[in-house]
């Protein structure tokens, strides 16, 4: 059975203290970051150990280091603390000309490089002293979408990944090989073997890293043969050209790269179908007037980017 805590009993501070402790992995770090004396957060982290029944930090000649529960907590701590200072910076009514708050959307490099300029200049016209905050997602941060999204305003990933939160498509895009330009023996086309016989560059690689065209491949009983991992999408041409390894890469992505990316295209031989990208948020943030201007601007920026609305 889950224990119940109450808040009520816990003193918010501390929450400051563990986040700031957990980052810096030092008490006079943290101290100096928070303008705190070195003695009140020695206090902090003994009552934060009581707490937890953890030493969270220990000692390693003149290091300290974090325990597996300190580790578990370190991005909990600051997701926990964005929420709240979330909580108490509402307002009742939204001014984005004259807000100064930062709004933070996790985002691929793919999903920058279709949306990033136009949402960063609509974003910049409307709330000129915001500041918007492009954050890399990751693996474990869309697994955990719900919690993570508890502090970041939104997420923009495809369909694929998330589930039960609330989301707007923004645009759809068509998956596309991409070979080498002097690759001699995918002169015409890519073939079913070519796909089971050649070295692939893929962007993440497991059973739930990894992206939704990969995983259409698997359901095909076509397993890449992987030779290169990378969690960028703008990497992918620049290890691919001058080899004979292939890529799938969105359509809409290989159209913005250079002309000397050294790569070319080619149709997928077999369906991966297509992406549809969105844009995900907690459901706490429904109605928040902050939120839905954020959302406003994602989807006008979606629709001049891409000229098409979800």
């Amino acid at each position: 059975m889950r224990k119940v805590i109450s808040v009520a009993n816990l003193d918010l501070n501390l929450l400051v203290s563990l986040d700031a402790l957990l980052q810096q992995k030092s008490v006079t770090r943290a101290a100096q970051q928070l303008s705190l004396s070195q003695p009140a957060l020695s206090a902090a982290l003994a009552r934060l150990r009581r707490h937890f029944n953890d030493e969270l930090l220990y000692r390693v000649g003149n290091e300290y280091h974090l325990t597996p529960l300190a580790a578990e907590l370190r991005q909990r701590a600051g997701l926990a603390l964005d929420g709240v200072e979330r909580v108490f910076a509402a307002q009742p009514e939204f001014d984005p000309a004259e807000s100064t708050r930062e709004f933070a959307v996790l985002v691929s490099d793919y999903g920058i490089t279709v949306l990033g300029d136009t949402l960063a200049g609509l974003f910049a016209e409307a709330a000129p002293h915001a500041r918007l905050r492009f954050q890399p997602t990751n693996p474990d941060l869309v697994a955990r979408a719900e919690h993570t999204l508890v502090g970041t305003d939104l997420m923009l990933v495809p369909h694929g990944f998330v589930t039960d939160l609330p989301h707007r498509d923004l645009y759809r895009d068509r998956w596309v090989m991409v070979v080498s330009a002097d690759n001699e023996s995918a002169t015409a086309e890519v073939t079913v073997d070519d796909l089971r016989s050649s070295p692939w560059v893929v962007v993440f690689h497991g059973q739930t890293a990894a992206t939704p065209a990969d995983r259409q491949l698997r359901m095909l009983g076509i397993e890449p043969k992987v030779q290169v991992v990378t969690e960028n999408f703008l990497t992918v041409p620049g290890l691919v050209a001058g080899s004979n390894r292939i890529a799938l890469l969105q359509e809409k992505l290989v159209r913005l790269l250079p002309l000397n990316s050294g790569v070319r295209t080619m149709p997928c031989p077999v369906d991966v179908g297509e992406l549809v990208e969105a844009m995900w948020w907690h459901p706490v943030y429904d109605r928040d007037p902050e939120h839905v201007f954020l959302r406003d601007i994602v989807i006008r920026a979606a629709d001049l980017a891409t000229g098409e609305l979800g």
